[in-house]
């Protein structure tokens, strides 16, 4: 995906989740730290352009709710899940830049459950490869694109990497 065809999903995504919100007030997001923080923060502008909405944006940082935490490393880096608003009875929407076996999703919803019970859950996914292995899916998707597990997705974001794009690699030892 080129930075256009990603702006382009963006705006979208955005006009589907204003039409598949019930009640506008109660929508929050959560990004999963990384990329997923600033395509939360892009949607909301662009609901905030749509609806004259300020959608509040939360950082997850998922590090100690993942299932390999062991695999990571010794001292595996933490950050803190910056989420300055209640989410008990809120609408929250998480965002990630790829969904794959699901697990990270699995981890977000842990660390949110921590400060409350949020009404309902759902998930943006600006890419979605395939090869779940948890029962998890995307209530908004830009794009599914069919991989082979020595794939890589990679999403590119000018906030994180100077530039917009989404690339499909091989992994190094499957180039060996």
């Amino acid at each position: 995906m080129s930075g256009s065809e990603i702006d382009r999903t963006i705006v979208r995504l955005s006009h589907e989740i204003l039409e598949r919100t019930a009640d506008l007030p109660s929508l929050v997001f959560a990004g999963i730290r990384r990329r997923g923080v600033p395509l939360a923060q892009r949607i909301a502008r662009k609901i905030a352009e749509l609806e004259r909405l300020e959608v509040p944006v939360g950082i997850v940082d998922i590090t100690l709710y993942r299932d390999d935490l062991t695999q990571v490393g010794q001292q595996p880096v933490v950050n803190n899940t910056e989420i300055s608003f209640p989410i008990a009875g809120k609408d929250v929407l998480i965002v990630d830049d790829v969904l794959y076996t699901g697990r990270t999703v699995r981890a977000a919803m842990d660390a949110l459950f921590e400060l409350g019970r949020p009404a309902r859950v759902q998930l943006f996914a600006l890419i979605d490869r395939g090869h779940r292995e948890l029962p998890i899916e995307a209530q908004y998707t830009g794009r599914t694109v069919v991989t082979t597990p020595t794939q890589i997705v990679e999403v590119k974001l000018r906030e994180t990497d100077g530039v917009d794009q989404v690339l499909l690699t091989e992994r190094e030892e499957a180039r060996s």
